[in-house]
């Protein structure tokens, strides 16, 4: 199963278990030969289920010396969400929320480690009976117990208390466990005031809290021979005074000249320290907030490094340990240890003493030398959207390579690119629409520079970044729902200022905000104008914007209709947009009643809705009955091209596979046949470039990946696996036939940018028939666009908009047309395009157009580095090679000379390391290419 989690360090002989634990074991060194009784406090760790009232079972496997990982538990007994009573915790008699469970003969014999392996720890995640609460370590991890080699050698453990920062009151008991190998004295100071000195092996102590202030209790252990000093610190809060948040003070962090400014929002709390890499993650006084009338708390920390790095988190009322809701980048010890070091260089260390996720406040990480200043972003009308997820896209998922394919994105046409939550999201392993930090870089992808340096070089290229956001909820970890939380059912409290107790509309996922609280609007607007401003994104897809509403619905119909509450949200998120990047992109996943949405689309600079046609797309390819005008504002009735239309997404089933899957046939004609299928997505390519308006590209999309959106990585299908990873596939561009879609989708997309008649807004189609025909009429030009989704011949009527000499864009061919009703016979599955005057594929240093072959052979291919090719001139002419890597990047070159007519042969000898390659043969006007597999 998969797990994440930094596991505890081992620690060797003569030295002591600095953190105390959620978990402890009689004997108190177990070892795997050893019968174990192991004790679970359930109000300590994340609290989850403290004070539940309900059954406590566990959920445990082992960590030996073949795990992979600490998430690699190894031989599981139990079954998450059964309520088994042999897995059932036993409750200790006398003691509130403390459970015991014993293994037994022995922890081998019990988990049925084979006699090869070494157990070195017990891992564990404690539940109710149905798995909806549960009981982990501070920060949501999983909770580990070591094991010890027999004959241990002298060594001591703090048992309790389980934190090293603790806010008590006077008088209070705080229960002091230490537990050693072999008897020895046990003294105990507080402030260097001993209060108890003992013989023993096994230390149980009630220490009473004493004065205002901050108290180090120091335990020191010794047999005579050696000693082991443990520590916690505890603080008694001081009684501080309100003051007003000083008016320049921003929500959040803010960090200048060695000055850490914070300013926490957290009204009804009793007290609010800072821990911190400057105070060893301890609860001194001097760093205890000041409250204000307004809710917020606030400090100023003077005398840091202003170079940085440094680490912080907030402990509120003594219980709640939550990094900054406003953090730009967080530590976080269950995930961070799985980031490669390539991806993410010099990832500062997990901080000792913390205690789940914190703050990192790193000014030079930030740093970045803007090359473009002023990008002119691509009109929203013209936008062709490329929406990718980094992990699925790149084995490296990296923003450095990603920078490295930006050349082949744009040979392709595109103008913008679509990144899916790229925000601090829970684990790794997501598609992202699991936020924790919304403000926060998730590190997965890669450190803030590289980000920047992304976004720099698009632009750079006149590419414009959109990132996917996700303001309709949170999840359990993000701070806005930790500081208000109910553990006890496991979703925020009533008066949580933020979140929803519960969901105000269906498809809700994670925990709803409340819009209509100011200080959620806030919170949104803070961080929109982060990216927008910092990181210098071009605008936003939101995420389930029809979410943003707390008119309560449950039915689907009634939540898409009409909601002039939730309209006056997002215009309101908008104005906050474009006051801070004026001209960026506002694109909603609405999904909606079309009057809100066109109020929406006429609104301000402009809003764009998300306009799903994979349902319409798909079923013309298969070659069932489909009507694909909904692609098109205009049979909305809008008078603004405001939807942005789209056959795949990350959300749909990917046509290609629903092809070879589902696809129909008649006779020799099959649309389950790969090139087939291929054949009919460029048919649907052309029947969706060509509308007006803009256009939203799956990754992929172009090479007909035909992976299902539920394949396992076991090969499998399931539901389950529907976010899970999928195979990164850049080796399809060795395939001809997917070549030749990426090509097609190419041409189209460029074509279709270049022309004007592609923006017209004289649009006429008919797009319900098998045989469907789109028409465009312009001053410069009109065109007609028609295709067979068909599985017979058939021949298209009424498809030309006047007689004369019409040009076939893919052919070159002419065309002339007598009268209007001449019909035009088409094979099942083709395609045109067809217009009054002749286009040229618009070409550059990113894009050649490979028409009028000439027939370019290469052997042998695989090759170790020795190629014959071999290529068939029409005339005398210059000719070019060149090779190039899948990054578009030229790795070899050479200039031919004048070449005659008819056959000619040239030997190279590439020193190239293993890989796939594209080499590419420029003669005049006339390219061609083909990959070449290096090995």
């Amino acid at each position: 199963m998969l797990k994440s989690i930094l596991p505890l360090l081992l620690l060797g002989l003569n030295t002591a278990l600095l953190q105390a634990q959620v978990v402890y074991s009689e004997p108190a060194f177990p070892t795997p030969e050893d019968e174990v009784t192991v004790f679970f406090n359930a109000s300590e760790g994340n609290g989850g289920l403290e004070n539940c009232g309900c059954d406590v079972y566990l959920h445990t496997g082992v960590i030996t010396n073949v795990s992979s990982s600490p998430a690699d538990w190894r031989y599981v007994p139990t079954t998450w969400g059964q309520a088994n009573d042999d897995w059932k915790m036993t409750p200790v008699p006398g003691e509130d929320n403390l459970y015991s469970y014993t293994f037994s003969p022995s922890v081998n014999a019990y988990y049925g480690v084979p006699g090869s392996e070494t157990v070195e720890q017990m891992a564990f995640v404690f539940r109710d009976a149905a798995g909806n609460q549960t009981g982990r370590a501070t920060g949501g991890g999983d909770i580990f117990l070591e094991l010890f080699e027999a004959g241990v050698g002298f060594t001591a453990v703090l048992q309790s208390p389980a934190s090293n920062a603790i806010i008590a009151q006077t008088g209070e008991t705080i229960p002091v466990r230490v537990a050693i190998s072999e008897e020895a004295t046990i003294t105990v100071t507080d402030n260097g005031e001993e209060l108890i000195s003992e013989a023993t092996a096994l230390l149980e102590y009630d220490l009473i809290a004493g004065e205002a202030g901050t108290h180090l209790v120091e335990i020191t252990v010794d047999n005579g021979e050696e000693s082991i000093v443990l520590d916690f610190a505890y603080a008694v809060p001081l009684d501080v005074a309100p003051q007003a948040v000083p008016t320049d003070l921003e929500p959040g962090i803010t960090f200048e000249s060695g000055t850490l400014r914070l300013n926490l929002f957290a009204p009804n709390k009793e007290h609010v320290f800072v821990l911190g890499s400057f105070n060893d993650y301890r609860p001194l006084t001097e760093y205890q907030m000041t409250p204000s009338a307004s809710g917020n708390w606030w400090i100023e920390i003077d005398g840091l490094d202003p170079e940085g790095p440094h680490t912080f988190q907030y402990l509120v009322d003594g219980s709640i340990r939550v990094a900054d809701p406003y953090s730009t980048l967080v530590l976080d010890p269950g995930n961070d240890p799985f980031i490669e070091e390539e991806v993410y260089p010099n990832l500062p260390d997990y901080p000792d003493n913390a205690q789940g996720i914190v703050s990192l406040v790193d000014p030079q990480v930030a740093e970045y030398d803007w090359q473009v200043d002023n990008f002119e972003r691509p009109p929203k009308e013209r936008l062709v959207v490329y929406e990718l997820l980094v992990r699925d896209f790149l084995e490296s998922h990296s923003y450095t390579d990603l920078i490295d394919t930006l050349d082949y994105l744009k040979r392709l046409g595109i103008n913008a690119i679509e990144l899916m939550p790229v925000n601090e999201f829970e684990g790794n392993i997501s598609w992202g629409y699991n936020p924790s930090f919304h403000m926060a870089l998730d590190k997965y992808y890669g450190p803030i520079y590289e980000f920047k340096r992304f976004v720099d070089v698009c632009h750079q290229r006149g590419l414009a970044v959109i990132i996917d956001v996700v303001y309709n909820h949170a999840f359990s970890q993000s701070p806005l729902a930790q500081l208000y939380w109910d553990g006890n059912n496991f979703r925020p409290t009533p008066d949580n200022p933020w979140l929803n107790e519960f969901a105000k509309h269906p498809f809700n996922v994670g925990y709803d905000f409340n819009h209509e609280s100011p200080h959620t609007r806030e919170f949104v607007k803070r961080t929109m104008r982060y990216w927008l401003e910092e990181m210098r994104v071009d605008g936003f897809r939101f995420d389930l914007s029809k979410g943003f509403t707390q008119v309560e619905t449950t039915d689907v119909g009634a939540w898409s209709a009409y909601d002039p509450s939730r309209l006056v949200i997002i215009k309101d998120y908008a104005d906050e947009m474009w006051d801070a990047s004026p001209g960026s992109y506002a694109i909603m996943e609405h999904l909606g009643d079309w009057a809100e949405e066109v109020e929406m689309a006429n609104y301000g600079e402009g809003m764009l809705m998300w306009n799903n046609m994979q349902p319409q797309y798909k079923n013309a390819v298969l070659g069932f009955g489909s009507n694909l005008s909904g692609a098109s504002y205009t049979h909305r009735g809008w008078d603004v091209p405001g939807i942005v239309s789209y056959m795949e997404s990350h959300d749909e089933e990917r046509l290609v596979y629903e092809a070879l899957e589902f696809g129909s046939s008649q006779g020799d004609y099959n649309v389950r046949e790969l090139e087939t299928a291929l054949d009919r997505v460029a048919a649907g390519a052309t029947m969706f470039y060509t509308i007006p308006g803009p256009k939203m590209l799956w990754q992929f999309g172009e090479l007909g990946y035909d992976f299902s959106i539920n394949y396992c990585e076991d090969g499998s299908i399931n539901q389950d696996c529907r976010t899970g990873p999928k195979p990164i596939r850049w080796d399809f561009l060795e395939e001809e036939g997917r070549r030749d879609l990426y090509e097609t989708m190419s041409d189209l997309i460029l074509v279709t940018q270049a022309y004007d008649v592609f923006h017209t807004d004289d649009i006429e189609y008919d797009l319900a028939p098998s045989t469907k025909v789109i028409k465009l009429r312009h001053e410069s030009m009109d065109a007609v666009a028609v295709a067979n989704f068909g599985v017979t011949n058939q021949s298209a009527s009424q498809v030309f908009t006047q007689t004369g000499t019409w040009y076939e864009y893919f052919t070159g061919e002419t065309f002339q047309v007598i009268t209007p009703n001449q019909l035009l016979p088409l094979e099942p599955g083709a395609y045109r395009l067809y217009t009054t005057e002749p286009l040229e594929t618009p070409t550059s240093t990113q894009n050649e157009r490979t028409t009028n072959g000439f027939e370019l052979r290469v052997a042998p291919n695989p090759t170790a580095g020795e190629l014959l090719v071999s290529y068939d001139l029409p005339r005398a002419v210059e000719v070019q090679l060149e090779v190039v890597n899948l990054q578009g990047q030229t790795v070899h070159q050479e200039d031919l000379g004048q070449r005659s007519f008819g056959w000619h042969g040239e030997a190279l000898d590439l020193d190239l390391p293993a890989g796939s390659y594209v080499l590419r043969i420029t003669a005049g006007q006339r390219v061609e290419t083909t990959l070449v597999v290096v090995q």
